[in-house]
């Protein structure tokens, strides 16, 4: 059967059929935006790795998240800086602590937008890794089970708080399953877990370190972060989160592991995030800096191959600027 030349360049060559036919589309309601929030007040330091971005003081984050709720993003991602660091990362499940502060505030002053945690101890620890440090043989890792307890009494000091919903992002076996439990069993089944299912050990961290203030004082995290060779891995971590009770699967960080996106949203059809880190952030920013590409063109690509992967959610430090652009003339785009 002969088909017809020029039909796909007669679609592509009149914008408003472009637009109709699109396979993939980004829209302001898929993005999350991540926040750093630390004591103070009228704190807005910026973050000299991440051009743009700021350490906030509860009462500045405050007035950040109504600037992004006006443009209709629907959720921010709270992360914590401690006002003191010890082995055990104990502010990080302190009910008076920096994240159950900030959350009251946000949720009191902006009760319709989505207030997301961070459930981690590095950026509370003083050894800056995720979890409680045991010696065996000589060498220090991770205990698992000791850090398991102190996750779940962090979630549960968030749900507490007002917390719409929390993000494990700690790689511990076993995490999701104890967090669903400890929020049951203290009267929040309701709130949801989005885990972070898929996270590898990935260069791309190291703005987001100097903006946590929370590089590894040792080693690295290789120990419970995945291996960036490895795929069927991710498969059975995605399965393992699932298993246990995750709402949200999500694939950290996005650009280098789209297929592993593709891949989660074929084998599970789960709500699926990714999460565009501030590596990736940092290196768009520091292009555009130098004339090299154009930001906004290059921020609207990278997040439209994101959802082109399958991610229904995207974390971004580009959403408040996304949502800008989302909001223009779509036949610019």
């Amino acid at each position: 059967m002969a088909f017809p030349t020029h039909r796909f360049r007669r679609l592509r060559s009149n914008p408003t059929l472009r637009r109709m036919v699109r396979e993939t589309r980004l829209a302001v309601d898929q993005l999350i935006e991540p926040l750093f929030v630390r004591p103070g007040e009228n704190v807005r330091n910026p973050i000299g790795s991440m051009p743009g971005q700021y350490q906030w003081s509860v009462d500045a984050a405050v007035e950040h998240c109504r600037a992004t709720a006006d443009l209709g993003i629907p959720a921010v991602l709270l992360f914590g800086i401690p006002s003191h660091k010890d082995p055990l990362g104990s502010e990080a499940y302190d009910e008076n602590g920096i994240i159950p502060r900030a959350v009251e505030a946000i949720k009191e002053a902006c009760p319709a937008l989505a207030v997301i945690t961070d459930v981690c101890l590095c950026e509370y620890t003083s050894h800056g890794h995720c979890g409680v440090i045991t010696e065996r043989r000589g060498a220090r890792d991770v205990d698992n089970d000791a850090t398991l307890r102190l996750l779940v009494r962090s979630a549960v000091a968030h749900a507490r708080a007002g917390a719409d919903m929390v993000a494990p992002s700690d790689m511990m076996d076993g995490r999701v399953g104890a967090i669903r439990e400890g929020l049951d069993e203290n009267g929040f089944a309701h709130v949801p877990i989005m885990a972070y299912a898929a996270k590898y050990a990935s260069c791309f961290y190291g703005p987001f370190r100097d903006a946590a203030e929370s590089p590894p004082q040792f080693g690295d995290r290789a120990s419970y972060q995945m291996d960036v060779t490895n795929t069927d891995e991710a498969l059975r971590e995605v399965a393992a989160d699932v298993e246990e009770g995750a709402d949200i699967v999500l694939v950290k960080p996005a650009l280098p592991c789209l297929d592993i996106v593709r891949r989660v949203k074929e084998r599970f059809g789960m709500p699926t995030a990714a999460y565009q880190v501030s590596g990736e952030y940092a290196a768009i920013k520091a292009a555009a800096e130098r004339g090299w590409l154009d930001e906004k063109k290059a921020v609207l690509e990278t997040a439209t191959a994101i959802a082109r992967a399958g991610a229904d959610l995207i974390i971004t430090y580009f959403a408040s600027d996304l949502a800008g652009w989302l909001g223009e003339n779509p036949m610019d785009r």
